[in-house]
């Protein structure tokens, strides 16, 4: 009887020992597996960068270049001279402002000026002005959104955007990834002839469907889909930027993300190295942004900084509404009636005109970028407030006719000229203060635009710093891009804004939301009240009785917060506290809550909720029947003076909105 009782406890330990190593070599060939899809699909969203930079490079050269000289050519009845000094385009020309400087069509002041020419043989005296000299400026973007506008009305489909990937992984819908082929040649052609947009959309976006078309090829499961399409998005800023770093915090930071756990971070991971491996072997390691030393002048300017957040917040709050009001329902419904190619050509002949007097709204504008940071504050500053305008105007109409870009290159625009006015005004053309030059505001207001108008404050931070390598720029950084977004999630929320370009399933589904009242989304059961001062053991009592997930706490006639069943659990589990004579005390329901009320008007949509819901961690918001201007878009907190008991009209929550669309859905079905 011992010897057989001796035989497990001796077999036991190893058994024990032996579990955990079994489970690991059986995760072994899954995790290495994971990665060495994550490689591949970094690999592919490398070359597809470097080709997508070249063929922008090549359009550009050729329109800008050879092609511009052409048309003025053409139209002047006696063709001048050309400079003999003037310099060839190199092969690396890759943005229209570039170009335009080159082939002498002016710019500002600030920018360096081209060669001086000799003297041209006289022509016949006109009176027309100077700049309509300069009318190829917009038959190029004309011409090149008439192209795009065709290419997206026979060409199909560019691809699902980064929230419609993601969803597609979740199996919420059809997955239907494409290949970047089409997106990446209509990106060429809308940055190469002067659309004001960026690059880095279409990269992330191209990353994105690789990701998820590998994963689907391959037959992985929908976490591994999701960690490839968070792979891709890394592979595609990454190999964008240049910058490795950002890229892999921007695949878990950015709001279309849902990816956790550590297989995903090293697939992420690996994927980005791969990519930016093959931008540097094939593009070489030369910085897309050459930036300056950040200039340091005392620790006190700290505050300054700050100031500058909070007015890039409003500039990163413009961008977004202008990028939302051109992609409206009503305003892309008229554009749709009008013929094939018209409306990105008329918004090609907008910009235009508008490039007549500032061609620097051209492109992606990374020229005009370092040359406000090579500036020592001398651009006058009207001139920079004007240029703010225009090219937060040219924005909007590229992105709402049509035109394939993203909006990165244009955040970090607005950014440079937004920072550079501030520290003007800070100092020689304002306040006099003894500050840093305008090119150190200039550099901070790019990252804190860019966190803003990305709902991305890390990756913004680390963008600027893997620009600059310089350390005593993050204090400033993490100042102004950490205030930047806080306040444009507080006033926008945390849906995804389209930065990186539209993304119509997703915008289609966000419509849905919008259409359906909060009140859809209630639970069928009362919600339950109970008193501050209850203890929390009778009301976990009470809350599990009732099968719910949270109760609402009253202090009298009013509401004073939400307490979740982990918030009770967690206040019974912890060390109680002790009166004076040393007995214990049982914590009260007031004891229990965590932070501010979140809650919502019964004015309502479901698109709100689902704001309210997902960064809060929350299964169930309590509503209020309460005027509309008492509540904020995403009301956080107590209003003054109070929400009564006696508004409340119910609990809205995640599977009530599931339940809501269901019913809508068979609803469409029932009448088609």
């Amino acid at each position: 009887m011992q010897r057989s009782g001796l035989k497990p406890e001796t077999t036991s330990e190893p058994a024990e020992n032996q579990a955990p190593a079994e489970a690991e070599a059986r995760a072994l060939p899954y995790q290495w597996n994971l990665l060495a899809w994550a490689a591949l699909v970094g690999v592919l969203t490398g070359l597809a960068v470097v080709g997508f930079h070249e063929l922008l490079g090549f359009i550009n050269n050729g329109l800008f270049g050879p092609f511009v000289e052409g048309l003025l050519t053409v139209g002047r009845s006696q063709p001048p001279e050309l400079p003999p000094e003037l310099p060839a385009l190199p092969p690396d020309t890759g943005t229209p402002l570039r170009a335009l400087l080159q082939v002498g069509l002016g710019g500002l002041g600030f920018l360096p000026p081209p060669p001086a020419a000799p003297e041209p043989l006289p022509l016949p005296v006109s009176s027309l002005p100077d700049w309509i000299s300069l009318w190829p400026v917009v038959v190029v973007p004309t011409l090149g959104g008439l192209a795009v506008g065709l290419l997206r009305r026979y060409g199909g489909d560019l691809g699902p955007g980064l929230p419609s990937l993601m969803a597609m992984a979740d199996g919420a819908m059809p997955a239907q990834p494409r290949l970047p082929l089409q997106r990446l040649l209509g990106a060429s052609l809308s940055l190469g002839s002067g659309a004001s947009l960026g690059p880095e959309g279409p990269s992330v976006e191209s990353g994105g469907n690789l990701g998820l078309w590998v994963a689907l090829r391959g037959g992985l499961s929908p976490q591994s889909q999701k960690a490839l399409v968070a792979a891709g998005v890394a592979a595609g800023l990454a190999a964008g930027f240049k910058a490795p770093i950002a890229g892999v915090f921007f695949a878990f930071e950015g709001s279309f993300s849902a990816v956790q756990g550590r297989p995903s971070l090293r697939a992420v991971l690996v994927a980005a190295v791969a990519s930016s491996l093959v931008t540097q072997l094939l593009l070489g390691d030369t910085p897309i942004l050459r930036l300056p030393a950040y200039e340091v002048r005392s620790p006190l300017e700290l505050p300054l900084y700050l100031g500058l957040g909070l007015v890039a917040s409003l500039m990163s709050w413009a961008l977004i509404s202008l990028l939302a009001a051109g992609r409206s329902e009503r305003l892309q419904g008229w554009l749709a009636q009008l013929p094939p190619g018209l409306p990105t050509a008329l918004g090609g002949a907008c910009v235009g005109l508008m490039a007549l007097v500032f061609p620097q709204v051209l492109g992606v504008g990374y020229d005009t970028i370092e040359a406000l940071l090579g500036s020592d504050g001398g651009v006058p500053l009207l001139t920079l407030l004007v240029l703010l305008g225009v090219k937060l105007l040219a924005t909007g109409i590229s992105n709402a006719t049509g035109f394939v870009g993203g909006g990165f290159a244009p955040s970090l625009f607005l950014g440079a000229v937004l920072g550079n006015c501030y520290g003007q005004l800070l100092g020689a053309s304002g306040l006099h203060l003894p500050v840093a030059e305008p090119p150190a505001y200039a550099m901070v207001g790019m990252a804190a635009v860019l966190a803003g108008s990305a709902r991305a404050p890390l990756t913004a931070l680390l963008l600027l710093f893997e620009l600059t390598r310089d350390i005593r720029i993050v204090l400033p950084l993490m100042a102004a891009a950490g205030l930047s977004a806080a306040l444009v999630e507080r006033w926008q929320g945390l849906a995804d804004p389209g930065l990186l370009g539209p993304d119509p399933l997703e915008e289609h589904r966000r419509r849905q939301l919008a259409a359906l009242p909060v009140g859809e989304a209630f639970e069928p059961e009362a919600p339950l009240v109970l008193p501050a001062e209850l203890p929390a053991h009778l009301a976990l009592r009470q809350l599990v009785e009732a099968h719910g997930h949270c109760l609402v706490v009253a202090d009298g006639a009013w509401v004073v917060g939400l307490v979740t069943l982990a918030d009770l659990q967690r206040a019974l589990s912890a060390e109680p506290s002790r009166s004076p004579s040393g007995a214990a005390l049982m914590p009260s329901l007031m004891d229990c809550r965590r932070g501010d009320l979140v809650w919502l008007p019964l004015s309502a949509q479901m698109a709100q909720l689902e704001d309210q819901l997902t960064p809060n961690g929350l299964r169930q918001v309590p509503v209020f029947d309460v005027p509309a201007a008492v509540a904020a878009a995403l009301p956080h907190g107590l209003p003054n003076p109070g929400l009564p008991v006696e508004a409340l009209r119910g609990l809205a929550s995640r599977d009530g909105m599931a339940r809501a669309l269901a019913r809508h859905l068979q609803s469409a079905q029932d009448w088609a």
